[in-house]
């Protein structure tokens, strides 16, 4: 099929690699522009970027798509299709009626689930049980469009947006596959059920240690790995990127008796035990180590 592909990160990446190994015409890539990235703030190519320029693949990366330049490129591309995944700009009416089969979206909740930019962290906030992947096709609204397919992943205990966003990208690419080659019948989205993904802020990330275990642990799984569960230790600022449930008391924030190598520290009820952090300028470590270099005496408090 001739196809337009827009995305920008990785989840779309593994979207853009899987139409390409079925041998797909991807006739034109959009994509982000470079943005600063590391500590040098060089320019960085997108993920998508980076891939399609390696398959030889012709890359655009306009600021908007609300102009007539913009309409005249992709009408230009004489596509059957677009595909969107994970994009970042908004796709205007003229836009969604040029494709013959209009533009369809691989997006990471099970709509109308989780409208919106972060669907991954939220569920693990919400502390869903299971998320998955919707083929939808776009329409003006926000994740509005019918849905095409559905098919739900369970959510892994301890695990994080990171590894949670590497499955779903898996089955993203699978399912857009599926869904070009069984042009399944479209399903209107039930409103009535609908809620919505904010994006995600570093002001959120900061631990409340007046929360409940639970729900500081699914805090530090989903914001690993951006933007980093964030506390204070002695006007020190550390990110905690893993940590256990445990089973103590104490004062919230405060450090609980633990044996050697642990570091045990106390919520609204219940406790967490830290399996990974980094100070402020280091290195992630394993809690061992980090206690190896950085004594924590019981009774010291974690806090903003």
């Amino acid at each position: 099929m001739r196809l337009i592909f827009a995305g920008t990160p990785e989840f779309a990446s593994s979207a853009l690699k899987a139409l390409v190994a079925a041998g797909h015409q991807i006739v034109l890539v959009l994509t982000q522009p470079d943005r600063p990235a590391g500590r040098g703030l060089r320019l960085e190519a997108s993920a998508v970027k980076k891939y399609a320029q390696k398959q030889m693949l012709t890359v655009e990366q306009p600021l908007t798509l609300k102009t007539e330049v913009a309409c005249q490129m992709i009408a230009a591309a004489n596509a059957e299709a677009m595909i969107v995944a994970a994009y970042g700009l908004i796709l205007p009416k003229a836009i969604l009626q040029i494709p013959k089969r209009g533009c369809i979206n691989i997006h990471a909740s099970l709509l109308p689930r989780w409208r919106g930019a972060a669907p991954i962290q939220r569920a693990i906030l919400a502390g869903d049980a299971e998320t998955g992947i919707t083929i939808m096709q776009m329409d003006e609204g926000l994740d509005t469009g019918d849905m095409l397919m559905r098919e739900a992943l369970p959510v892994g205990a301890e695990e994080t947006a990171g590894e949670l966003h590497d499955r779903l990208a898996m089955l993203g690419a699978r399912m857009i596959i599926e869904t070009l080659n069984t042009q399944p019948a479209p399903v209107k989205q039930d409103n009535s059920l609908a809620c919505y993904a904010a994006k995600i802020t570093k002001e959120e990330s900061f631990i409340n240690w007046h929360q409940n275990a639970e729900t500081v642990h699914r805090r530090i799984r989903a914001f690993n790995p951006f933007p980093g569960a964030a506390t204070e230790l002695g006007g020190e600022r550390i990110k905690i990127w893993r940590a256990q449930i445990a089973d103590a008391i104490g004062v919230p924030g405060s450090v609980c008796s633990a044996p050697a190598g642990q570091l045990v520290v106390a919520c609204g009820s219940g406790a967490v035990s830290i399996t990974e952090l980094q100070r402020a300028g280091g290195k992630r470590m394993a809690i061992a180590q980090f206690l190896t270099g950085f004594s924590i005496a019981p009774g010291a408090r974690f806090g903003v």
